[in-house]
């Protein structure tokens, strides 16, 4: 027990000559503080560095003046910059014509003058004080200043005693035929765009053709809102539907066509086979599965031969 107890205070030689050498260095820290001591400034020069700081500065422009040093207290402190105030000149004027010397003037940054000479100069205009608002590099300080001083003359009217005033009529629309307009002639309708415009190309192209500017809605997508916004454009002038011969059309052929279901397309077949060739497309309402409103629909597309 008692060989035990002293193992713990048992050290090595390697072991002692590193606790000396960490107690050593742990002894040049402490002391090192005390020949490397920071520098302090006197209490007169601590008041005065007190009293700049305090003091109101000047704005801050592109061209500075630095205040000579006379004293080594001057090294102490940053270097201090001035510039002189700008002078501005406030006078009533109009932003539509004041160049830029003029702008200058009244204290406007470079930087805002090129923006409002460049709004100018691409046919902007300023109809009233408010309008100085869209130009954001105008600060709102410098607009509140200058409001006051705004004159913004009204155009002159454009007016030849010689002449009677010109009015401008504005030209309507041009009308498309549903049954001769190509993808092009579509897509210059509103809400069409190049899918809506071959959608209904292809409809009509498997329907043959349109015999009511109606059946326009019909197109797959085409939202009802933007029909009735282009309905008024459209007209079905010239009509020549392409007909199937319902005595000699197989069931694919007729399901080929959109109003005609694969159902339908079967009963007519059936039908046919049943009581032999159809005389009239009338025939076709002795079908169940037709209802009227289908058959109206269809029969425009429909012959016997």
């Amino acid at each position: 027990m008692e060989s035990n107890w002293k193992n713990y205070f048992t050290f090595t030689k390697k072991e002692r000559t590193g606790i000396y050498i960490l107690l050593v260095l742990i002894a040049i820290c402490m002391a090192t503080p005390r020949f490397f001591t920071t520098a302090t400034f006197s209490e007169e020069v601590r008041i005065e560095a007190m009293q700049i700081q305090r003091a109101p500065r000047e704005p801050v422009n592109k061209q500075f003046a630095r205040r000579p040093s006379n004293s080594y207290k001057e090294s102490a402190y940053n270097d201090v910059y001035y510039e002189p105030l700008k002078e501005t000149t406030l006078f009533p004027f109009d932003p539509n014509t004041l160049d830029a010397t003029g702008w200058k003037k009244l204290g406007i940054n470079d930087r805002t003058i090129r923006t409002m000479q460049h709004y100018i100069a691409k046919g902007g205009q300023f109809r009233n004080a408010g309008d100085l608002q869209k130009m954001y590099s105008l600060k709102k300080a410098d607009l509140d200043r200058l409001m006051p001083y705004i004159r913004i003359a009204a155009p002159a009217p454009l007016y030849n005693p010689g002449k009677p005033p010109v009015k401008f009529v504005k030209t309507p629309p041009p009308i498309i035929d549903v049954n001769q307009a190509d993808t092009a002639a579509f897509i210059s309708l509103p809400g069409i765009g190049s899918k809506l415009a071959t959608r209904i190309v292809n409809f009509r192209e498997k329907l043959g053709g349109f015999y009511s500017v109606q059946q326009i809605g019909e197109t797959f997508g085409l939202p009802d809102s933007t029909f009735q916004l282009i309905q008024p454009r459209l007209q079905c002038g010239s009509v020549v539907l392409h007909k199937i011969n319902i005595n000699t059309a197989d069931a694919g052929m007729l399901k080929q066509h959109p109003y005609i279901r694969w159902n339908i397309a079967n009963a007519i077949v059936q039908y046919r086979q049943q009581h032999g060739l159809f005389h009239s497309p009338e025939e076709l309402q002795q079908i169940v599965l037709i209802t009227p409103e289908l058959y109206k629909k269809m029969v425009a597309y429909m012959t016997v031969e």
